[in-house]
Order: C-alpha cells, then structure tokens, then sequence
C-alpha cells in the first residue's frame, strides 16, 4: 500500500483542489553578532519567498494531494556568515512531522541540523530544478530535504513506502557531487551530512531502523486513540528493532537521530505509565543511546 492508500485509511477527507506535498514554513535568521546591510536583508527577504515558492508549488511526486495531506515541515537558515558579496554559510534546521490518526497531535518524523549550508543568492534569482543536472547547492539542498522529508513521510505510513523518495534524494547527491559545495561526499563532516543520511537509510544495514519508523507510527501512534497501552506497547517493540542497528551500526547518524527526535514524546506518551514499564523503556532507550543515558533517565520523573 502506497502512502496516499494508507493516510486514506486513517484521515477524513474533504472536498477541495488538490495541492502540492509540502507544507513547508520557511525562516531565514542570522547571527546577532553579524553586521548585516539594508541590501542584505532585503536579499534574506526574498530568498525567504523564493524557497517558500520552491518547496511548496513544486510537484515532487506524481502522486495527488488534498490539501489537510500536505506534510508539514519547517526549513530555519541560520546565517553566520557571509564571506563575499550575494554568499552565504551557516546552518540549516530542517524538521518535519505527521499527525497522529484521529488526534490534534503531531509527531516529529525528522529533525535535523544540517551544518554545511554554504551557498550563492542574489536578488531575483529563481531557483529552478533539474532531476538530471547540479544547477546550484542552494537549489539542490532543496531538492534533497524535499525528497528526505517524503520519503519519512511515506515510510511511516508504509513499509518501506518511501524507497522511491530516498532514491531520488540520493540522485541529488550524486549530482551536486561534481560541486566544490561541503556536504555532498562522503569524506566530509565526518560522516555526519547529507551523503551519509540517505545513503545509510537506503543500506541493508538499516532496515530495521525504517521497520521501526513503520511500526513506531502505523501500530504506535496510530493506535493511541484506541488504547494507549497497547500503543505504548507497539512503540516498545518497533524501538527495540533498533538494537540490531546499534550492534552493527553503533552512534550512526540516521539511528540517533531517529531517537533524539522522539525523546520528548516519549517522555510525555510515558508520563503516566506503570513504573516497570517506564524503567523498560528507559532501559532500551539508554541501550541505544548510552550517551544520553540522562535525558533517557527524566523518564522515570
């Protein structure tokens, strides 16, 4: 089942034009300590508009929208730096979440800091891209977190449901590779940057981890309206999936990310959990992320 059969199954649909997949809010910030012109601001300003347009006109699947399906996510530019004229370097916070079936609550699928954003803008540029050329780094980060932030989409939604998406998200790569732009190849950032994310998520290795973004959402989230428990319970087996992971894979990138991610939400889906099952899943989480053993540890409150 594709990720449009499967959302079918769990939201109510309404009557309306169909839209693009994204709902993406964009910010653009810098560093206090940096002394920015008029000029440069009203650049800040446009490139503010300009990726709101790309990343929310754009189709990047042919699969059709209704507009309350779009996956809401945030892309925050920090500047803190600009080394020449219309050039730009800092970082970029990129998250994006889903509700949860019949609930208000949204659940963060990703949540990312992305610290090789290095690019050119100036006024009136339009940022236009190819699936079969390296135009521009800025263009082609777009693209890449357009097509990461579906394919978590899609994998929660379906097994597996989001292979097509990373697929294209790793094509980016390849591409922006005959670039000098920082975050592209796998000798930099210390295999912690774009080439790392997708290819690991697209390895045999992590499958497991793709499993429990399934059932983490599909039989965890989903299931909380019906019995907090056995959704709590479902949640528990789909995050001990990832012990495979740790023992072939320990500290890797897509696999604590995936955690830190859900930490607050798992501390307040356990607030009002029996003691044993709090120190279980306490005990897992601390597994799996031994460097975090204490935030791991407010669980237990």
């Amino acid at each position: 089942m594709n990720r449009i059969g499967a959302i079918l199954s769990v939201l109510m649909l309404t009557f309306g034009a169909s839209a693009q997949e994204l709902n993406c809010q964009v910010t653009i910030i810098n560093d206090p300590s940096l002394e920015v012109t008029s000029v440069e601001q009203e650049i800040f300003k446009q490139l503010e508009e300009t990726v709101y347009d790309i990343m929310n006109t754009r189709k990047w699947t042919n699969d059709n929208f209704e507009v309350e399906e779009r996956i809401n996510c945030q892309l925050q530019f920090q500047i803190n730096s600009i080394p020449a004229p219309n050039s730009f370097s800092g970082f970029l916070q990129v998250q994006s979440s889903r509700p949860g079936f019949n609930s208000s609550y949204n659940t963060v699928l990703f949540n990312y800091q992305d610290d090789d954003l290095a690019f050119t803008y100036s006024r009136g540029a339009v940022l236009n891209f190819s699936e079969n050329q390296f135009r521009d780094n800025l263009t082609s980060i777009l693209a890449f977190y357009a097509y990461y932030i579906i394919g978590m989409d899609y994998d929660s939604f379906s097994k597996d449901g989001g292979t097509k998406y990373f697929q294209k998200a790793q094509e980016v790569v390849t591409l922006a590779q005959t670039s000098s732009a920082p975050g592209w190849k796998s000798n930099q950032s210390g295999k912690r940057n774009r080439y790392w994310l997708v290819d690991n998520v697209l390895h045999e290795l992590f499958s497991p981890l793709r499993t429990c973004n399934f059932e983490y959402h599909r039989k965890g989230i989903d299931k909380l309206y019906e019995s907090k428990e056995e959704g709590r319970a479902n949640i528990y087996s789909a995050l001990n999936r990832l012990v495979k992971v740790v023992s072939t894979r320990p500290n890797s990138l897509n696999l604590l990310n995936f955690i830190q991610a859900k930490t607050n939400e798992l501390k307040s889906l356990y607030e009002d959990a029996e003691v044993k099952d709090k120190t279980k899943i306490v005990n897992l989480l601390k597994r799996l992320d031994p460097a975090n053993s204490s935030k791991y540890q407010e669980i237990l409150g």
